[in-house]
Formats: C-alpha cells, structure tokens, sequence
C-alpha cells in the first residue's frame, strides 16, 4: 500500500513542480492560467490520494477524498472565473512577434 501511496506523491510532486515552473516561464495571463490550472489540480489530487492510500483504511482517509473531490470541483471553476475577469478586463493575451 505504501508503494502506490509514494508513486501517486511523487507524481504529484512533479505535476505541482511543473505547473510552477510554467507560472514562472510562460508570458502571459491566460497561459499562466492553464499552466497552473491544469498543473496543480492534477498534482494536488494524486498527492492527496496518495497520502489517502498510505494511511489505509480510516477516517482521515476519507477527509483528504473529501479534499480531493473539493478540490477536483472548485479549481477549474476558479481559473476559469479568473480567466474570464481578465478577458472582461481586456488584457490581451501574447502573441509570437512580442517580446517579454
């Protein structure tokens, strides 16, 4: 059980890793935005399931599932509504002859 519990962690620590390099590298709003939505939902998820499954069968098991699924709900809900204010807000995304 530990094995798949370390598996799942580590590879949500490479999705988390990864998102933030993308929040730092990526030039504008809207690909920062994807970059940090798609990155950090799936990696917080497979670290919680992975804590979930190192700890078996118990109640705290079933909170960070609990978590997971709060999260799996309202973090593309989130970057979506940011996403929209700034195309509401008329930010204009990067296109390829600008530099930054």
């Amino acid at each position: 059980m530990t094995v798949v519990g370390m598996v799942l962690v580590c590879g949500g620590v490479f999705f988390l890793v990864t998102g933030a390099v993308g929040l730092i590298r990526f030039p504008d709003i809207y690909t920062r935005m994807h970059a940090a939505g798609k990155c950090d939902t799936l990696g917080s998820l497979l670290v919680l399931t992975g804590l979930a499954c190192h700890e078996g069968l118990v109640l705290a098991s079933a909170k960070l599932l609990i978590v997971a699924l709060f999260i799996l709900i309202t973090s593309p809900t989130a970057t979506h509504a940011i996403a929209r204010a700034a195309r509401r807000n008329r930010i204009e995304g990067w296109t390829r002859g600008e530099d930054r």
